[in-house]
C-alpha cells in the first residue's frame, strides 16, 4: 500500500522534471531559461537533475512489482508473428496458424502500451517476432520509442537476413542494441537448420553490425546434441578476433518443437569442452538481472556467454515481460497464463484500468518455472508465437577496425562450394577444428560476393563434394564369423553385448551405397536446380547427422564417441546415378561399422527425399560393408 500511495509523488517529480526540462535529438537535457535570466550550461544542469533524482527518489512502480519482490524494468514486444525462416527449435515443420491481422497489435497499439510501461519504470524494451524486420514500419516504430523519455536501451533480436539492409535506417532511428540468431557456421548444416537458404545474408548482416560500431553483436546460438553441439569451439574461436559475444542457449522446450532431453546440451558440459581447449578461460561478473554466465578467453576481443534456462535457472532475478503480438501479456516465457492487453485496450479501458490489470498479472508471476520435464508436458506457444530467441543487454556503439583474412579460395564447376573438408573437419574431435572458411570470409572481407565450387578428378570423373579419394581396397580373406548370434542371449532374447572388457583399439569402416535417380533427376541434380536445394550437401550432412545418432536409430548399438566422419558423394553420369562411400573412425571397445552402414543408407535415404517430387522411380541399393578394420575378429575388405 505504501508503494501505491507513492504514485502520486512519483508523477508529480516526472512533471516537475518535465517543467524544467526537455530532450533534444541527442537525448541531452536542455534547460529553458526564463526570461532575463542568463542560460546555464547543459553539464552543468545534467549534474542538478540528478542530484535532485538522487535526493527524490521515486519507488519503483508497484503495478510492476511482483510478489518476490522482482522489479520487471525490461519488456519485450513481439512485431509480428511471420518468419522468413523455418527453424527447427522454434516452429514446428508444418508451420503455424498466424493469428488474423485485425487481432494483431496496430503500431499506434504498440507505442500506446510502450508509452505506459515506461511511465511506470521500464527503461529497456526489445523488439522481437517472429522476425521482427519484416514489418514494415519497424525503423518507424524504433524511431517512435526513441522519443520516449526514461527509456534507455531498444533492442532487437533478428535472425539477420534482413540486417545489413535496415541496419543503417535502424541505428539512426535509434537502435541501440543487436542480437543475431546464428546456430551454425557450416552454410550446408544452415540451411537444414532453418529449412530455408540465407547463411551468407545472416554473415552480412553481422559483419555490417561490426562495420557500424556495435560492440559487442550479440550472436545467440541454440546448441542442440547431433545437430551442432560440435561447432562449440568454432564459435569461440570467432571472438579472438571480432568484438563478439557468443551466447550458447540450452535446448528449451516449446509446442511443437520435438523437444527430447537427449537433445539438450547442458552449461556445464559445454563449458567443459571449452575449458578442455582453453584452461584459462575465466568468468566474468555477472550484471544485475543478468540471463547470461559470461566467460572470457584472455587476449580475446569478445566474450561468449551461456544462457542456462533449463540446467540452472535465473528466474530469482526475473525482470522481463512479454507483449505478443496479438496483445497478450507474458509474464513468464515458459508459462502458459496470458491476459490480453488487446482486448481491454480497444474496449476504451482507461491507463489506470490497464495498469490494475497489468498489476493482477505480475502479482500472479510464480517464484520459477516448472522445470524442464515438466515444462516440455505444459501446452505453450510454439516460440514462432511468443519471439525469437533471447536476452540482450545494454550494447553501447563503438568503432571498429576490420582484422583482414584471405578470401575464400574457389574452384569453379557448376558454380557450387564445396564442403567435403570443412564439413569433416568439423566431426573431427582429436583437435580444435578451424573456423569454416566461408564464415571467416564473410566475417573478415568487405566483398559481399559468393562463390561455389566441387571438386574433380577428371572430366570423366566428378567426386562433389570431396577432393580426396580413398585408398583402394584390397581383399584380405574372409572374415572370421561367429556360429552364435552376438545380440541374442541363452533364451532367446534381444540383449546388447558387454564390451567392458574389451581393449580399445582403432576402429575404421567404411560402406557405401547407390542410388538410381534417372536422367531427369539426375541432370537436375548435376546441376544444382533443385527446388529443394542442394542435394548432394544436404545429403551429405544428413550421412554424416545419421552417423553420430547411429546408436539411437539401431537398439542394440553401442554409443561410439567417433573421432572422424567422411562422407562422399560420386555422380555416375552413365548409369544416372550417385554413388555413395562414408568412412567411419573412433578408438574403442567395438567396431564401427554399423556407424557406416547407417550413414552411407541415410545419406541414400536423403537423396530420396530430395528428389522425390521429379521422380518416384529412384531406386536405392547396394548398401554394403566395403572395409572394416581393428578389433579381436580381424579385419575384412570387400574384394
Amino acid at each position: 500500500m505504501a508503494a501505491v500511495a507513492a504514485r502520486p509523488v512519483s508523477r508529480m517529480l516526472r512533471r516537475v522534471l518535465r517543467s524544467s526540462v526537455r530532450s533534444c535529438s541527442s537525448g541531452a537535457p536542455v534547460t529553458l531559461p526564463r526570461p532575463g535570466e542568463p542560460s546555464q550550461p547543459a553539464t552543468e544542469e545534467l549534474s542538478r537533475r540528478r542530484q535532485f533524482l538522487r535526493e527524490h527518489v521515486a519507488p519503483f512502480s508497484a503495478f510492476l512489482t511482483d510478489s518476490f519482490g522482482r522489479r520487471h524494468s525490461y519488456l519485450r514486444i513481439s512485431l509480428t508473428e511471420k518468419c522468413n525462416l523455418r527453424c527447427q527449435y522454434c516452429m514446428p515443420e508444418e508451420g503455424v496458424p498466424l493469428t488474423p491481422k485485425a487481432k494483431l497489435l496496430t503500431t499506434e497499439e504498440i507505442l500506446t502500451l510502450a508509452q505506459l510501461f515506461v511511465k511506470e519504470g521500464v527503461d529497456k524494451i526489445r523488439l522481437t517476432g517472429g522476425e521482427p524486420l519484416i514489418r514494415p514500419d519497424v525503423v518507424d516504430i524504433v524511431a517512435q520509442l526513441h522519443r520516449l523519455e526514461g527509456l534507455r536501451t531498444i533492442g532487437v533480436t533478428t535472425n539477420g537476413i534482413n540486417l545489413a539492409r535496415l541496419l543503417p535506417s535502424l541505428q539512426k532511428a535509434g537502435l541501440s542494441a543487436i542480437n543475431i540468431s546464428l546456430d551454425t557456421l557450416v552454410p550446408a548444416k544452415f540451411e537444414f537448420i532453418v529449412r530455408r537458404k540465407g547463411f551468407h545474408k545472416v554473415m552480412e548482416g553481422i559483419h555490417k553490425a561490426i562495420e557500424l560500431g556495435y560492440n559487442p553483436v550479440k550472436v545467440n546460438c541454440v546448441v542442440m546434441r547431433g545437430l551442432n553441439e560440435d561447432e562449440l569451439l568454432n564459435f569461440v574461436a570467432l571472438t579472438k578476433g571480432l568484438p563478439l559475444d557468443v551466447r550458447f542457449i540450452e535446448y528449451m522446450p516449446f509446442d511443437g518443437n520435438k523437444w527430447n532431453f537427449r537433445k539438450m546440451v547442458s552449461y556445464k558440459e559445454m563449458l567443459d569442452t571449452l575449458r578442455q581447449q582453453w584452461p584459462e578461460l575465466e568468468k566474468l561478473p555477472e550484471e544485475e538481472s543478468s540471463t547470461a554466465k559470461a566467460f572470457k578467453i584472455p587476449g580475446f576481443r569478445g566474450q561468449v556467454s551461456f544462457i542456462t534456462s533449463m540446467s540452472e535457472h535465473f528466474c530469482g532475478t526475473c525482470n522481463r515481460l512479454r507483449i505478443t503480438a496479438d496483445g497478450n501479456l507474458k509474464v513468464c516465457l515458459f508459462g502458459n497464463s496470458e491476459v490480453s492487453l488487446r482486448d481491454h485496450l480497444r474496449a476504451g479501458a482507461s491507463e489506470e484500468e490497464l495498469l490494475r490489470i497489468i498489476g493482477a498479472a505480475v502479482g500472479r508471476k510464480k517464484q520459477q518455472h516448472a522445470g524442464m520435464f515438466n515444462i516440455s508436458q505444459m501446452k505453450n506457444r510454439p516460440m514462432i508465437l511468443i519471439e525469437l530467441f533471447l536476452m540482450l543487454q545494454d550494447s553501447p556503439p563503438a568503432i571498429l577496425s576490420l582484422s583482414s583474412w584471405d578470401p575464400l579460395r574457389v574452384q569453379d564447376l557448376r558454380h557450387r562450394m564445396s564442403f567435403s573438408n570443412q564439413v569433416a573437419t568439423l566431426w573431427k574431435g582429436c583437435r580444435v577444428p578451424q573456423i569454416p572458411p566461408l564464415a571467416q570470409w564473410w566475417l573478415g572481407s568487405g566483398s559481399l560476393q559468393r562463390h561455389y565450387s566441387s571438386h574433380r578428378d577428371s572430366a570423366t570423373n566428378p567426386k562433389c563434394l570431396s577432393p580426396v579419394s580413398p585408398a583402394p581396397a584390397t581383399h584380405s580373406g574372409p572374415l572370421p564369423t561367429s556360429d552364435q548370434l552376438t545380440h541374442v542371449n541363452t533364451e532367446g532374447r534381444a540383449a546388447m553385448v558387454d564390451v567392458g572388457q574389451k581393449p580399445d583399439t582403432e576402429r575404421v569402416a567404411v560402406a557405401s551405397a547407390m542410388v538410381l535417380l534417372g536422367p531427369v533427376a539426375f541432370k537436375l541434380v548435376q546441376e544444382n536446380q533443385l527446388k529443394k536445394g542442394d542435394a548432394l550437401v544436404v545429403a551429405q550432412l544428413a550421412g554424416i547427422q545419421a552417423a553420430k545418432l547411429t546408436s539411437q536409430l539401431i537398439p542394440l548399438c553401442h554409443h561410439v564417441a567417433l573421432s572422424h566422419v567422411q562422407v562422399q558423394l560420386e555422380l555416375d553420369s552413365t548409369r544416372h546415378a550417385v554413388v555413395i562411400q562414408a568412412s567411419c573412425r573412433a578408438r574403442g571397445p567395438t567396431g564401427v561399422e554399423m556407424e557406416a552402414l547407417t550413414s552411407a543408407a541415410v545419406a541414400a535415404l536423403t537423396l530420396y527425399d530430395m528428389c522425390k517430387a521429379v521422380s518416384r522411380d529412384i531406386m536405392l541399393g547396394e548398401i554394403k560393408l566395403i572395409s572394416k578394420t581393428g578389433g579381436q575378429r580381424g579385419d575384412f575388405h570387400r574384394a
